[in-house]
């Protein structure tokens, strides 16, 4: 980067202020050029300094983070990461935010310092990089429009409309950064005609998860529920994982489906992992699983999707104008995985379509 990502933190907390700026200055590519004590004082400077990026403490006297980052979002539109506490309140606060235009979040009990500090701080500055430069990205792409300029793909979109027609038995989704307000746009549009389980993983801490179901699922004409250990698989039902565990599936004696939820493998970068839970979904349901990969940092879900192409599966993925981080997609396109590339709006009816 020739120049430095310019950051804003707000926060009524001092110690919270200072820990999230030295984390964030420890990376040479970042500049944390003003600090806010309230959501009023935070958006002043936002409006006036106009930065790459905010985080945002969700809870603050004079102005809170939700009615913060809904003025910024309609005066000075920025890519916002939340701070946010977790307890269920927090959860449910924090999936609001996603609406309202947040990016992302950070729970604020791993802001703090503890044991964990190192692989905190690289997550936030590798967060707030892969964000920064998706959203000039999409910058780039508006000015290209305006002077009637054609961006170029690798890969031809228009020409990847639909998928081949399989008598598809399971969608095993798999979605990161920027998923919440994602799969607002895309589960209230799939049609209760798909008729087979939607299994999805996205990378939350415990709560949030339960916070996104429960949102997904008064919106959506399919049921939407966190997963439940040892609970049957049924038919028209997205179970979602929940944070802390991995999700797969178990068949009993009578050949009955149904959710497994572990804490192993203990190993994995994510828990929940993508791969852990396509990995399963194919050995339920073989070719006929549906990959479907979202936006999302890293790869996981690379090593699934693999699988299922060697057996004659076949998978979607979101472009990469659409995501917010392209990162999980853009590993299953350069792997050459892809047999349909959307954007994010088209992505419903393109499964639906496959029913």
């Amino acid at each position: 980067m020739t120049d430095k990502i310019r950051v804003i933190v707000i926060d009524d907390s001092a110690f919270m202020r200072k820990s999230l700026s030295i984390m964030l200055e420890s990376d040479e590519d970042i500049q944390v050029i003003a600090t806010a004590r309230d959501g009023l004082e935070g958006y002043e400077i936002v409006k006036k300094l106009h930065p790459d990026l905010v985080t945002m403490d969700i809870e603050m006297p004079k102005m809170d983070g939700l009615a913060t980052l809904q003025k910024i979002m309609k005066d000075c539109p920025t890519s916002v990461i939340m701070v946010s506490s977790l307890t269920t309140e927090g959860a449910d606060s924090t999936i609001k935010a996603l609406e309202y235009g947040a990016v992302d979040f950070i729970p604020k009990e791993l802001s703090y310092i503890n044991v964990n500090i190192i692989k905190i701080k690289e997550e936030l500055i590798k967060k707030v990089k892969e964000i920064v430069k998706q959203s000039a990205l999409k910058e780039r792409l508006r000015r290209l429009r305006k002077l009637n300029a054609v961006p170029t793909y690798d890969i031809d979109i228009e020409s990847c409309k639909s998928l081949p027609k399989l008598e598809y038995k399971a969608i095993a989704l798999g979605i990161s950064t920027g998923g919440p307000l994602s799969l607002q746009k895309v589960i209230p549009n799939i049609s209760p005609k798909t008729n087979c389980p939607i299994f999805i993983v996205q990378h939350m801490p415990p709560k949030f998860t339960k916070s996104l179901a429960d949102r997904l699922n008064s919106i959506s004409e399919l049921e939407v529920k966190e997963a439940e250990n040892r609970e049957v698989v049924r038919k028209g039902v997205v179970y979602i994982a929940p944070g802390g565990f991995h999700m797969t599936i178990g068949k009993n004696n009578i050949g009955t489906f149904f959710v497994s939820l572990s804490e192993e493998p203990s190993t994995t970068l994510h828990r929940p992992s993508v791969d852990v839970m396509i990995n399963s979904i194919i050995e339920g349901f073989g070719k006929n699983t549906l990959g479907v990969i979202m936006t999302g940092m890293g790869k996981d879900g690379l090593e699934g999707i693999r699988k299922l192409k060697q057996l004659g599966g076949y998978c979607l993925t979101q472009d990469e104008e659409s995501s917010v981080v392209f990162g999980m997609p853009k590993a299953i396109i350069e792997a050459g995985f892809a047999d349909v590339i959307a954007p994010l709006d088209k992505i419903s009816e393109i499964i639906n379509q496959a029913f």
